[in-house]
């Protein structure tokens, strides 16, 4: 499999419960059996940052991952957006409208980030994005709702997000164990993105580190 370190509806959902069965299903080593694993490089993953200040600024590469970092005072990533300030990456060349799609990297959140997406499926019908990972006090959540994981702060996780178009599923794993299954929001062009984008009640600083980005595609 390849993959790359780089520089630079409503919202109704289904809480897993799990069995040892569900596990050994949907466990790490069966997550990407059956995807292929599409090739990344620099020109596929673009860091949006606040428009008027460079991109090492908000975003560096170092031991191995990529550190990227906003203000809640910062602008936004264009002149003319009215959104809140991020420091993301938007992963390009890699649109897609239909079949089954998967991001998978690992992620670091380092203690007093909140307030804060770290990652999102961004395209859908009557709202922007179909799924958004959010950090709130410690604990990664679904938009701002169901709780997915809590304790988050400062250690490495494993990230996997398996997007089913067609089915309108979106399914979460952290550490290779299934944590939450949304339903999709429509819509007929997605993308993947990570990082950080300030949301409501955001702390004055917010951070997050990613390595080993993957995008797959399950194969036909």
């Amino acid at each position: 499999m390849a993959s790359i370190s780089l520089l630079a509806f409503t919202y109704s959902s289904l809480i897993i419960h799990f069995t040892p069965y569900q596990v050994s299903a949907w466990g790490h080593y069966h997550l990407t059996q059956g995807f292929a694993s599409l090739p990344l490089n620099s020109s596929n993953l673009v860091i949006q940052k606040p428009y008027n200040v460079p991109v090492d600024q908000r975003s560096s590469f170092k031991n191995g991952y990529n550190k990227l970092w906003v203000f809640s005072t910062d602008k936004p990533h264009s002149v003319t957006s009215r959104t809140n300030p991020r420091t993301e990456i938007r992963i390009t060349g890699y649109d897609y409208s239909s079949g089954v799609w998967q991001f998978e990297a690992y992620g670091y959140i380092p203690n007093g980030t909140s307030g804060v997406c770290i990652m999102q499926v961004f395209g859908a019908s009557q709202h922007a994005t179909t799924l958004m990972l959010r950090v709130y006090n410690g604990s990664l959540s679904y938009y701002r709702g169901a709780v997915i994981v809590r304790n988050i702060y400062n250690r490495w996780f494993k990230l996997n997000v398996i997007h089913d178009v067609d089915k309108s599923k979106v399914k979460v794993f952290i550490n290779g164990i299934l944590k939450y299954v949304a339903r999709g929001r429509g819509g007929t062009s997605h993308y993947f993105k990570c990082g950080v984008y300030a949301q409501d009640d955001a702390s004055y600083y917010m951070e997050s580190r990613w390595k080993n980005i993957k995008i797959l595609k399950k194969c036909d």
